[in-house]
């Protein structure tokens, strides 16, 4: 598969991938290349390039409603018919059989997929007629728009589009979705499908300058979703439809479906070209309002997918329709399955919206996760469709230092400090005295973690009651991060005059970097422990947590071993791709990401690559040698050639530990986007 860059008269970077036999591919390489819609609600719509349904999260439709339903999977496909003059049909993708649903089959009019913008355009050859399908989703609103238009040749006399849908919570298995309890409302072309669910009903309408709607309802039974066997899931379901809407399809007309669960009066303001155009605007406007190094070329398309990942959150914030609720902002960890986590959540910040000049949402995004922060805790997550956080993490809490210092060095916003100073204060306070979950400073200054059945460092793998990578004990990152969070508040309480707090935190970050300097060295390695005082004593892992006694804005770790511990880290765990989180050399190194749940946790930090570290890595590197900007930059180039795998576009969460590096995990990662482009900035001259 290979792709080529160029740039739309409206200045939108274009990636069209091209020829390597789109249309006859083998149901595993159906599975290999995605693409990802998102709304700003956290809501989206997903797929394989080809068309194939192999996730459970793959659709058309998967609307982001108000707690406590959360985001919930409603139109799942359209089956596309053509009719032409003479009497032919053909399927232009993906027909309504359950085989092929699921990867069966070749598809031989499927001929170029690229992304203008971010947004997916698809070009088919048949019957000497070329057409393109688009999907857009307007930003804020749980709606999709999939668009028809005839670009060359004779076009067919008809379009007729079947929806199927299975309605469930997004995360259920797929056989949970009912094949019966729908109800049809059909009033004046405008198609509106029920279930005997909680969930919202489900509207359609064809815009196109005629058609009809047929009832016929049909049921697809036993799709299976290949992904889904794979990673030893539920993996056979059903879907069902209502009917099919058939349009004439002219050469200078477009024919567009909506879906959505807002108002039909919402519905009916819509003008397709109008949306189209706004959606683009608001893109290019993304691209203009970043830093300048990243508004061409690959960088700008990681603007595009940094947006994805900023949302508005939909569980209760201020009274709804106010200024407060319509400014709350949060991030998605990825796509498909997380919501916004903490620690994702700051170590993301700057890349996505500082970097791209959205310091607005940068400010409420803080001020959204201060307001909960619980016994100096900052949430790990918010499960789907909660209105509470969960709290098991040592590490979140002092990753919002880190996104503050960054955002007020990026913004001069003095003001936002001042009013997070007290929950920071706050936050060191509770540990230093000790909270929950056993994290709390000892005698010799450095923080120690960690409770039984809890995994709380960002190696947090666990499945039943194996906690995999537990890290009990004192584990360098986090100690890292407790060095700089000291440093930073004895700075922002020292330029605001508060010398007795000053004094004090004075005392805190000197005996920690002491205590960290003393306890941390490994002289039998040549690099850091990764746990000090743990459950068996101490770890002498070779893991990637290590660099950040380096990579933070206040480096813990004594400057005349910088040299050797980046060395190492390259040595040992740097690929193509980001950092191995296990040395090969472990006996618990596991070089591939696959398998059911518990094989794939397994391996999750034992030596699978994880993109964002390119970030800290590239940050260790220029610390030990500023000039090596060009040595530094190779990590980013090779990582920019993933965006053509995986989701097209954007950066996944994790690969495999060994070549091809596979991708794997989620096809998104918020903080592999961020990381990627913030460590293109500081490389940009390299």
């Amino acid at each position: 598969m290979t792709h080529r860059e160029t740039t739309t008269p409206d200045g939108l970077p274009i990636r069209d991938v091209e020829g390597a036999h789109l249309a006859a591919r083998t149901p595993e390489e159906h599975m290999r290349r995605e693409w990802l819609v998102t709304n700003g609600l956290g809501g989206y719509a997903s797929g394989t390039v080809t068309g194939a349904i192999t996730r459970r999260f793959h659709g058309l439709l998967v609307a982001a409603m108000p707690s406590p339903l959360g985001r919930v999977m409603l139109l799942h496909h359209l089956a596309e018919r053509l009719e032409f003059a003479d009497g032919t049909e053909a399927w232009l993708g993906i027909s309504e059989q359950a085989e092929h649903m699921s990867g069966g089959g070749e598809l031989p009019h499927l001929t170029g997929f690229r992304l203008e913008g971010g947004l997916p355009i698809w070009r088919f050859e048949v019957h000497g007629c070329t057409l393109e399908r688009a999907v857009v989703m307007p930003h804020g609103e749980n709606t999709v728009h999939v668009r028809y238009a005839v670009v060359a040749g004779t076009p067919p006399t008809h379009l007729s589009l079947r929806p199927l849908v299975g309605f469930r919570r997004h995360e259920d298995p797929v056989d949970s979705v009912p094949l019966h309890g729908y109800s049809l409302l059909s009033i004046d072309k405008r198609i509106e499908v029920r279930s005997d669910t909680e969930l919202p009903a489900l509207r359609f309408v064809m815009h196109a300058a005629s058609g009809t709607f047929t009832v016929d309802n049909q049921a697809t039974r036993d799709v299976r979703y290949l992904l889904e066997q794979q990673r030893g899931y539920d993996h056979e379901g059903h879907l069902w439809s209502p009917g099919y809407f058939r349009s004439p399809l002219a050469a200078d007309a477009t024919v567009t479906f909506i879906a959505s669960t807002e108002s039909w009066e919402a519905i009916a303001a819509q003008n397709p070209d109008e949306v189209l155009a706004e959606e683009r605007a608001r893109r290019v406007s993304l691209i203009a309002a970043a830093v300048p190094e990243t508004r061409a070329g690959v960088p700008a398309e990681l603007v595009i997918a940094a947006d994805q990942f900023i949302i508005r959150p939909t569980r209760d914030g201020g009274a709804p329709g106010t200024d407060d609720d319509r400014d709350r902002r949060t991030i998605v960890a990825g796509y498909h399955w997380f919501t916004d986590w903490g620690r994702d959540t700051m170590i993301s910040l700057e890349g996505l919206t500082l970097l791209t000049g959205r310091h607005g949402e940068a400010r409420h995004i803080l001020h959204e996760f201060a307001r909960h922060v619980r016994d100096g805790l900052v949430p790990n997550f918010f499960p789907e469709g909660a209105q509470k956080g969960v709290y098991h993490t040592a590490d979140a809490s002092l990753w919002f230092f880190h996104a503050v210092h960054r955002y007020a060095r990026h913004t001069g916003d003095t003001a936002t400090v001042d009013a997070l100073l007290p929950v920071l204060v706050s936050i060191l306070e509770h540990h230093e005295a000790g909270t929950r979950f056993g994290i709390g400073m000892t005698e010799d200054g450095l923080l120690t973690q960690g409770a039984p059945g809890y995994q709380l460092t960002w190696m947090d793998a666990k499945v039943d009651d194996w906690v995999v990578t537990p890290r009990r004990g004192k584990a360098v990152e986090i100690n890292a991060l407790w060095y700089n969070a000291l440093a930073l508040t004895h700075d922002w309480l020292e330029a605001r005059g508060a010398h007795q707090q000053t004094e004090r935190f004075a005392a805190r970050r000197d005996a920690a970097r002491l205590a960290f300097n003393e306890r941390f060295w490994n002289p039998e390695t040549g690099y850091l422990f990764d746990v000090v005082d743990g459950e068996a004593g101490n770890d002498a892992a070779c893991r990637p947590n290590q660099i950040f006694a380096i990579a933070l804005d206040h480096p813990v770790l004594e400057r005349e071993r910088w040299a050797p511990v980046v060395e190492a880290v390259t040595r040992h765990l740097a690929t193509p791709v980001g950092l191995r989180s296990l040395a090969p050399s472990h006996p618990d190194y596991k070089p591939r990401y696959f398998g059911d749940l518990r094989t794939r946790d397994a391996a999750y930090h034992q030596g699978t690559v994880w993109g964002w570290l390119v970030g800290p890595y590239v940050d260790a590197r220029l610390a030990v040698d500023p000039t090596d900007v060009a040595g530094a930059r190779a990590s980013v180039l090779s990582l920019f050639g993933h965006l053509d795998e995986g989701c097209i576009g954007s950066v996944s969460e994790i690969f495999d530990a060994e070549p091809p590096y596979e991708p794997r995990g989620c096809l998104a990662q918020a903080w592999s986007v961020a990381e990627l482009l913030r460590a293109h900035v500081r490389t940009a001259g390299g």
